[in-house]
């Protein structure tokens, strides 16, 4: 059931969940939100008027709203950034994951600290009502926005720009522009640490597998295993 980012109220399903994102907190939302609650509502100019060129406008945006559900708000590409994405990871791979439990999945006002265990963090209390959008990054972001993506699904590589090589770069930018869904999403940001543990720190929430050389291989496993697979809103 859908959990309100801005009020942490419960929904029975998505219709009652972006009618109360329309009804309680307009003026609040972020970009993503408002977007889907003008689709929802059909757009913010006001009522559609009545007669034939409105059933060809409804046709239209049917057909639109398909799509968005489709590669936006379910599940993005399903194809990874050199191929087709499989339904689980090689498990030669994913054996070598490490679990780390999350102590809370809280929310709190976007600003407050927090303190970690790990850093980077697999889960924990983080940012209320924001996260992080798909996307390579060459600037550090807040963790508590980070740890929100992880909850919506997101996989989250932590790269150090020491070491991180071209090939590297290349392919983690590939990966963030193929999966881009609001809860299948691929970010890659530099590490925060001054002596990161490894060149890549791949995340998802609870998990971790950390790379010192680029392995094409373990990211797709890593990916296909976790990437849409958050506690929040499962999509795959």
């Amino acid at each position: 059931m859908p959990d309100c980012d801005y009020c942490e109220k419960t929904f029975s399903d998505e219709d009652a969940y972006l009618d109360h994102l329309a009804a309680d907190h307009e003026g609040e939302l972020g970009s993503i939100d408002q977007r889907r609650v003008e689709d929802h509502t059909g757009g913010s100019d006001g009522d559609f008027p009545l007669g034939p060129v409105v059933l060809v406008g409804l046709l239209v945006f049917s057909g639109a709203l398909v799509v968005y559900v489709t590669f936006i708000w379910g599940s993005g590409s399903t194809a990874g950034a050199s191929g087709e994405l499989p339904e689980s990871g090689d498990q030669s791979v994913i054996s070598q994951v490490q679990t780390e439990e999350a102590s809370s999945s809280a929310h709190v006002e976007p600003g407050t600290d927090i303190d970690y265990d790990t850093v980077p963090p697999t889960g924990g209390t983080h940012y209320g009502g924001t996260w992080e959008s798909a996307g390579f990054y060459t600037e550090e972001k807040e963790l508590g926005s980070l740890v929100h993506s992880l909850e919506h699904g997101a996989v989250v590589v932590y790269y150090d720009p020491a070491t991180v090589s071209d090939r590297g770069e290349e392919a983690l930018r590939g990966w963030a522009n193929d999966q881009t869904g609001d809860y299948r999403s691929f970010i890659a940001v530099p590490n925060p640490n001054d002596d990161p543990e490894a060149t890549y720190v791949l995340t998802a929430w609870e998990k971790r597998l950390t790379m010192d050389e680029y392995d094409d291989d373990k990211v797709r496993a890593f990916v296909a295993e976790y990437i849409g697979r958050g506690p929040e809103r499962p999509v795959r």
